[in-house]
């Protein structure tokens, strides 16, 4: 009996020091700057970027946004991707802007301009900074109608206010080149090179939050193939921001459970997805989900370059009005 509870104690200790030592040690590596993602900025107008406004957050801290304001009953949140801290999606956000829509573009918490980038304070606190924006967006826009459309990583976290609390806080989504969690479908290998992964770290986290512990949330797992010319993306992320900002594991059982609209477009040549591959996935449990792929078009594309620009344009007015003409001329072809 002795032996057998020494045995029992020495894999104990093992177990222990193996798992500390993949805590301490097993850092993300970054990869080398990926062009496909920094140098479509390049044709961007940044000079009538909006300034940054902040609202409270329900902890006090005042995070940050940029308005495109219009007036009408259409306003529309608009998420940016990982790593960016709303900046990037200024040519997206006028155009739909011209559509007639304010536009918001929150700098969600953890990236540039938050105290403290790369990292938030627990899983789910993304989410109440939505609803608070939200609130505050009810006030300023009594009856107006409202949408959430979200890019890359920022589609992911679409996907999560979908399966949760906060889907009816909105009238409508569009998802534009989701990140589906690590082992979609439609996920290249390695992200197409945008992302490293401490796999080890993050298995480790995975099963420590399983038994209730979360003190180590705070380490980073995930570093991005940033540029040095890009000075308004971060390099990494915590377990708990690469947790909350991005799509649950249960993102087929939630988008099954919405009756909101939904709509996903993707670049036709996207370099970090398969763009092929969304419809064959979330069809089967939303067959109304509406699904455009736009030819020829990478994924930073998708909201710098004019076509795939006016390919989210057309599909949130399609949304909003679905009896209303749109233009035919729009290069986007929807997969069925």
């Amino acid at each position: 009996m002795h032996t057998i509870l020494w045995i029992v104690l020495g894999l104990v200790v093992i177990i222990v020091v193996g798992l500390g030592a993949v805590l301490a040690f097993d850092a993300p590596v970054k990869p080398q700057p990926l062009a496909s993602i920094s140098e479509p900025f390049a044709a961007v107008d940044f000079r009538d970027l909006p300034p940054l406004q902040t609202y409270t957050a329900r902890d006090g801290v005042k995070l940050g946004y940029r308005a495109y304001e219009a007036g009408g009953k259409q306003v529309i949140v608009l998420i940016h991707g990982s790593s960016d801290d709303g900046t990037g999606m200024h040519a997206v956000a006028k155009a739909l802007h011209d559509a007639g829509a304010s536009v918001y573009v929150p700098a969600v918490r953890g990236h540039k301009g938050s105290p403290r980038p790369g990292d938030i304070d627990y899983i789910g606190q993304l989410e109440d900074d939505l609803a608070d924006m939200v609130a505050a967006l009810r006030a300023a826009h009594p009856g107006a109608s409202l949408s959430l459309i979200g890019f890359s990583s920022g589609g992911g976290f679409v996907l999560r206010v979908i399966a949760g609390r906060d889907e009816t806080l909105f009238d409508r989504f569009i998802m534009i080149s989701p990140a589906l969690p690590p082992g979609a479908p439609t996920i290249r290998p390695g992200t197409g090179g945008w992302v490293g992964l401490a796999m080890p770290r993050i298995i480790t986290l995975a099963l420590l939050n399983r038994i209730g512990i979360d003190q180590f949330n705070g380490l980073p797992i995930v570093a991005f193939a940033t540029a040095p010319t890009a000075p308004n993306l971060i390099g990494v992320y915590s377990f708990r921001l690469a947790v909350d900002f991005a799509a649950p594991r249960d993102y087929l059982a939630g988008l099954a459970r919405s009756k909101k609209p939904v709509a996903l477009l993707a670049g036709g040549a996207d370099e970090l997805f398969y763009p092929d591959r969304f419809a064959p996935l979330l069809k089967p449990v939303r067959p109304d989900l509406s699904i455009t792929i736009v030819p020829g078009i990478g994924h930073i594309g998708m909201t710098v370059a004019s076509a795939g620009i006016a390919a989210v344009v057309k599909t949130w007015r399609d949304m909003i009005a679905p009896a209303v003409k749109t233009d035919q001329n729009i290069p986007a072809v929807p997969s069925r």
